[in-house]
């Protein structure tokens, strides 16, 4: 056992196997939702129509109130909570062994579903069973920012122990089916591509790097699925969508998590365009199907997710908010050291976009697209017939957050060559190291006129869910390492029982 087992608990865990019971029996009970007994009791005023039936539940008990030769406590599962009362009458056989009973045990508890004086739904136990034995206590409540990692780290216990943590992510998993749904109604084929890639591309990031001990070469886990669903377009499937798991070694903050899920979509004969109708009614559905309004509320604002968005031009406004057009270097190196983001940087596209995103990004409530940005910076993307220095890409954003990316994507095999070798030459190890022959192969056979599309469905349940950190939307977060002292203080804090 680790210390987290409480002695108490430990002794009361030996008195059952001492007395021949089983405190972690290999067969559970047929059990109901408690949900539906709840709806099912009814009120006294207006009874249901499962009062006075004998039901049984199974869940975690949520605490003890012992008065003698009565116990109420309630019980919890997956779909809600109902009180059970346990008599000293009704059970006379198993009273001793109430000693041994502790809240966090899971529980399956038999009896007559009713009400008690006050009026509450309780099943009046006739048999208890216990189901597992919980030798770590629950804590007692969660409260500030240490407690929030210890959340974080131990969801295992935040899923049942904290306030409405579970609805995140019943409605994280409802948002998943609806999108299917949804895209599976406009005519698209859910397929899956490698997440072992043997080079990295598809976006611009640092990759997570492995090795293949069978082959004997170097592979890159995926930093997106695009490229090998871009060759399924070349293929006759014509509209494609994953949602992929995709990973991204780099940092850690309220927006970033180094492996994130991805919706990724592509769709012949579109363009960008389309991919804004389809982003408009894919959030619009979401925010009507999850919370049954298009008004979400989100780190104290409120966004209408009912469509149009709102269209804001990359070029125009960047100019608006600098004084300077996008493509004028020295103006803009002079702007990025006003600012303070004068790095020292080779790389003139990237330290451009690092003066976008400190001063346009900072405006955009939305939701709002972002249309038209610069090609430099949009390596994927086809350029605009009447201005070949502009991309037709937007991307897509709210609460000054972006959720989303798209291009018309690029189909000549010759230019997007030009551009992987542009992308190889400049030595940035966010970009590919070398020119992905294969997919330009794959160009020359003819990808059609094509719209692409990825969402980041973690930031956007964030944004439906009204949550401040991609770890709260996440069930297992990338945690740093605790040493021995702060995991011993992590313990101390979701311990609290004494006796």
């Amino acid at each position: 056992m680790t210390e987290n087992a409480h002695p108490d608990r430990l002794a009361k865990l030996a008195r059952i196997r001492e007395a021949g019971g089983d405190p972690y029996p290999a067969r559970g009970v047929c059990a109901e939702p408690v949900a539906e007994l709840v709806a099912g009791a009814g009120t006294p005023e207006a009874p249901g129509p499962r009062l006075g039936e004998t039901v049984t539940v199974a869940g975690r008990l949520m605490g003890l109130r012992d008065f003698g030769k009565l116990i109420f406590a309630p019980v919890k599962d997956r779909t809600g909570s109902l009180q059970v009362g346990m008599q000293k009458a009704k059970l006379a056989d198993w009273w001793p062994d109430r000693k041994n009973l502790d809240g966090g045990d899971l529980v399956g508890i038999t009896g007559e579903l009713g009400h008690t004086q006050k009026g509450e739904p309780t099943i009046w136990a006739t048999k208890v069973q216990l189901l597992a034995k919980s030798v770590a206590p629950p804590p007692e409540k969660w409260h500030g920012l240490s407690d929030k990692e210890a959340r974080y780290r131990r969801r295992y216990v935040d899923l049942w122990a904290s306030e409405d943590v579970q609805e995140v992510f019943l409605k994280r998993s409802k948002a998943l089916s609806v999108i299917r749904r949804y895209l599976e109604g406009q005519g698209y084929l859910e397929v899956e591509t490698p997440t072992l890639h043997p080079i990295m591309g598809g976006a611009t990031a640092k990759p997570f790097i492995t090795h293949h001990n069978a082959l004997g070469m170097d592979l890159f886990l995926r930093i997106a699925p695009e490229l090998y669903l871009k060759r399924l377009i070349v293929g006759g499937l014509e509209r494609v969508f994953e949602i992929a798991r995709n990973f991204r070694n780099e940092g850690l903050s309220v927006r970033h998590n180094p492996e994130f899920t991805m919706l990724e979509l592509y769709e012949a004969q579109a363009d960008y365009r389309r991919m804004m109708q389809i982003t408009e009614e894919m959030f619009e559905l979401l925010a009507r199907e999850l919370n049954g309004t298009t008004q979400v509320e989100f780190r104290g604002g409120t966004y209408c997710f009912e469509a149009p968005f709102e269209r804001v031009s990359y070029t125009g406004r960047f100019k608006e908010l600098n004084g300077c057009e996008f493509d004028d270097e020295p103006a803009v190196r002079a702007r990025a050291k006003e600012l303070g983001l004068n790095h020292g940087s080779p790389d003139y596209w990237k330290l451009m976009n690092d003066v976008f995103e400190e001063t346009v990004e900072k405006t955009l409530d939305g939701p709002v697209f972002v249309v038209d940005y610069p090609v430099a910076i949009s390596p994927l993307a086809k350029a605009n017939p009447d201005d070949p220095r502009i991309a037709e890409r937007f991307e897509v954003f709210v609460a000054q957050m972006e959720l989303g990316n798209a291009f018309t994507e690029l189909n000549d095999p010759a230019e997007q060559q030009r551009r992987f070798e542009e992308q190889v030459a400049s030595k940035d190890p966010e970009a590919p190291g070398e020119v992905d022959i294969d997919y330009v192969t794959a160009l020359e056979y003819g990808m059609p006129p094509t719209g692409g599309l990825g969402i980041g469905i973690d930031r956007l349940v964030m944004v439906l869910t009204g949550q401040d950190s991609i770890r709260d939307v996440l069930l297992f977060p990338a945690m740093r390492p605790l040493t021995g002292t702060e995991e011993a203080a992590a313990d101390a804090e979701a311990q609290p029982e004494t006796k």
